[in-house]
């Protein structure tokens, strides 16, 4: 899925109130659209199994009320997850699925570190991409917009986040893409 066929869901979504024009867009979200566990069921997304630690690391920890979420990849949503750098094995729109993926992967284990809802998310603070690239692929932006725009659909204006994308050689396992976030919790 391209970013712009995400925004345009994004568009629909929150009945068209998306300011944009400039790099910066604000989202509104109306009240009509409810909680994000409702948003989740308006989108028709299901949420995989949170995700268990696959070395010697929490999951997530929680200081105040800002809980941070170790990095995860990919949801393995029932096919065989995609493996590579984008760039080399891999095109931008697959990089953004695999995004999209670990975005998921990222609301599932926030909604068990907060007892089994998203309702008690204030904001997503901030969003660390890491992409599997080709020595000379330049759109890390683009696939981790993958994420970003998940977020978005989820938590409207609380969605929105401060973040970096950085192309890297290699991820754990061949992954194409790795989501780290800090969030703003209730």
């Amino acid at each position: 899925m391209s970013s712009l066929y995400a925004r345009r869901g994004v568009i629909a979504l929150l009945g068209g109130a998306v300011l944009a024009g400039s790099a910066h867009a604000q989202v509104e979200t109306p009240a009509r659209h409810g909680s994000p566990e409702r948003r989740l069921q308006l989108l028709g997304i299901e949420l995989p199994e949170p995700p268990r630690p696959v070395a010697t690391y929490a999951p997530f920890r929680r200081s105040g009320r800002t809980l941070y979420l170790a990095g995860l990849g990919p949801a393995n949503l029932g096919g065989e997850a995609a493996r590579g750098r984008v760039g080399a094995e891999l095109s931008i729109e697959q990089g953004y699925a695999a995004a999209r993926a670990a975005g998921l992967n990222v609301l599932s284990l926030l909604r068990s570190a907060c007892g089994g809802s998203l309702n008690r998310v204030r904001q997503c603070l901030r969003v660390g991409a890491f992409v599997a690239s080709a020595d000379d692929f330049h759109d890390q932006p683009r696939v981790a917009n993958g994420a970003s725009d998940l977020f978005v659909e989820v938590f409207g204006q609380a969605g929105l986040h401060a973040r970096f994308a950085v192309g890297v050689n290699t991820l754990p396992f061949g992954i194409p893409a790795e989501i780290e976030s800090p969030w703003e919790v209730r």
